[in-house]
């Protein structure tokens, strides 16, 4: 069975930085692709980046491009989401999870994390 375990979140004023982590454990052979979501509070899940393992490709939601990094490490079958330029408007409980493809779609993401929060304040 699959686990992820996301860390690196935090307090963080505007204009900040921080790098999330997700750790893969367990069987992750049919694992493709990566993705962050995020959570505000009274707000729906809203998808933010993912990454394919197999080709490497990167998206990234509008909100974010420019600002957001993700990156993998597939021999530490580790998943790195880099936030820069934070704005309060991306605090939020940050979920990274797995899937077969590369989608902003959560319901085709089988397998999640705990979640980490990020808090952007002054």
């Amino acid at each position: 069975q699959l686990q992820l375990v996301e860390s690196g979140g935090g307090l963080v004023q505007p204009g900040g930085s921080l790098r999330l982590s997700c750790a893969a454990s367990g069987v992750t052979l049919n694992v493709d692709a990566i993705g962050w979501f995020r959570q505000a509070p009274g707000k729906e899940r809203e998808w933010v980046s993912c990454i394919s393992r197999i080709i490497g490709s990167t998206h990234y939601a509008d909100s974010v491009k420019g600002r957001f990094s993700i990156s993998r490490d597939n021999a530490k079958n580790t998943a790195y989401l880099q936030m820069n330029s934070l704005k309060p408007e991306d605090t939020a409980v940050y979920y990274c999870a797995a899937s077969q493809m590369c989608t902003g779609s959560s319901s085709i993401y089988g397998a999640w994390g705990q979640g980490t929060q990020v808090t952007v304040s002054s």
